[in-house]
């Protein structure tokens, strides 16, 4: 083993063939500091300069999952202070979800457990996105005021019909069926024999292909292509392809289902003004070719996110206080006006995300 970063909050080295990157805050289901995000982007540096590794595996510490989002707490007590925490971090971490998309060399994404927000950032944007009968995958950003964002609008426009729009607004948990179907991963593999996976991954040839690295997880893969929530596909079109929040509300309402109604009921505990926000970056990155025009539009959002009330109070009610009960600015949906909404969409000149030649 030749280690890349040294034991700390991120472990990276190579084993074999492979370039090993853990994220390694294990009583934190390893949630992401700027700094880890840092100690990621160098520890890819290395092994994308270094000819012996094949391929890279992405893994979480412990048994409760890879990661459970990012750094909220420090988020929160920036935001308080009219801190630049939210710039910074954000734009390093977009930074690096698009070169994780674009890397060079075959990436494996261990996604066992818990993986939420950052941790989808991490690893749904990789080519070999593995799940097991343990993942429970969620971006549940409107619930704290924001949306989901590294690059979540990009992955979930892209889901079959409006099963995106669905998880988006709705902070729905997906198993690992669920989360092929939607298409934030690719294979299922028994939780029992991810270690077997991992060494046969230290063990191939330099110049291993992305294709070769498929069909030697697919030996390991249950086969598995759809959970739970591609049944209810029908219904969930027929709630959600609508323009507007106040349409798919109303379509909810008229329908007496038990599904219908716990799905309105889901929907009311949200932020009015994160939903709005975020069935409009949706529908813009159904429309948008590139995860990095969806960077730079969440870019945008995110920062006039990070100075809202609404950020501030659902991370309170969740993580600080945690009672469950945030008041919303504004409280209702209709109440979220055009005038509301144009800051998230707006240019922000100098402040702009801007991506780095050859990454």
């Amino acid at each position: 083993m030749n280690d890349v970063a040294a034991e700390g909050d991120l472990i990276a080295r190579k084993e074999g063939a492979a370039g090993i990157i853990r994220l390694n805050r294990p009583k934190a289901i390893n949630a992401v500091t700027l700094e880890m995000f840092h100690d990621v982007d160098r520890a890819l540096d290395a092994f994308e300069a270094d000819p012996e590794v094949a391929v890279i595996v992405l893994e979480g510490a412990g048994e409760r999952g890879l990661c459970a989002g990012g750094d909220i707490r420090a988020l929160w007590e920036s935001s308080k202070v009219g801190g630049d925490l939210g710039k910074i971090l954000w734009r390093d971490e977009y930074i690096l979800n698009a070169r994780i998309k674009k890397f060079p060399k075959p990436y494996v994404a261990f996604m066992d457990g818990i993986v939420m927000g950052g941790g989808v950032g991490l690893s749904a944007h990789s080519r070999h996105r593995v799940v097991t009968e343990r993942t429970k995958l969620a971006m549940p950003e409107v619930g704290l005021g924001f949306f989901p964002d590294v690059g979540g609008t990009y992955l979930l426009s892209r889901s079959p019909g409006e099963i995106g729009t669905y998880f988006g607004l709705t902070g729905t948990t997906m198993n690992g069926p669920d989360a092929i179907y939607a298409r934030f991963a690719d294979a299922v593999v028994p939780s029992a024999k991810l270690p077997a996976l991992r060494e046969a991954l230290t063990k191939v040839a330099p110049g291993t292909s992305s294709a070769e690295i498929d069909r030697l997880i697919a030996g390991f893969a249950t086969g598995e292509k759809a959970g739970p929530v591609a049944a209810m596909q029908a219904k969930i079109d027929g709630w959600f392809a609508r323009g507007r929040m106040e349409e798919i509300v109303a379509a909810l309402t008229a329908d007496g289902t038990d599904l219908a109604q716990a799905t309105l009921k889901t929907l009311g505990e949200k932020s009015p003004r994160g939903m709005v926000v975020t069935l409009k970056l949706l529908r813009l990155a159904r429309a948008t070719e590139t995860l990095e025009e969806c960077l730079v539009r969440e870019y945008r959002a995110a920062l006039e996110v990070f100075a809202s009330d609404d950020f501030r109070e659902g991370v309170r009610a969740a993580v600080i206080d945690k009672d469950r009960n945030p008041q919303w600015s504004p409280p209702r949906i209709e109440d979220v006006t055009a005038e509301m909404l144009a800051p998230y969409f707006a240019e922000i000149g100098a402040d702009e995300l801007k991506f780095p030649d050859g990454k």
